[in-house]
């Protein structure tokens, strides 16, 4: 399956983690900051395989700003533990 961005374009491979790990933000974020956090953290945990996880956590190192706050508090979580 081929992800689009918004203008049509092709996303890439890391874009579209940054979508996915956003948009689970964003569809969690009515449970509040902490809560949503948490959820956020065990969705990625529970339904991204390891390489996934390991590279959402390198693009948060490298591209900090391009994770939403409750994404960018998630993935810190999971590179933590």
């Amino acid at each position: 399956m081929t992800a689009f961005d918004d203008e049509g374009g092709v996303m890439s491979t890391q874009d579209r983690l940054i979508y996915m790990a956003n948009q689970i933000a964003r569809n969690l974020a009515i449970e509040g900051t902490d809560r949503s956090v948490e959820m956020v953290a065990d969705h990625i945990r529970q339904f991204w395989d390891p390489s996934m996880r390991q590279r959402i956590a390198e693009l948060f190192k490298d591209r900090p700003d391009a994770l939403s706050p409750i994404a960018a508090a998630a993935i810190a979580r999971i590179a933590a533990s």
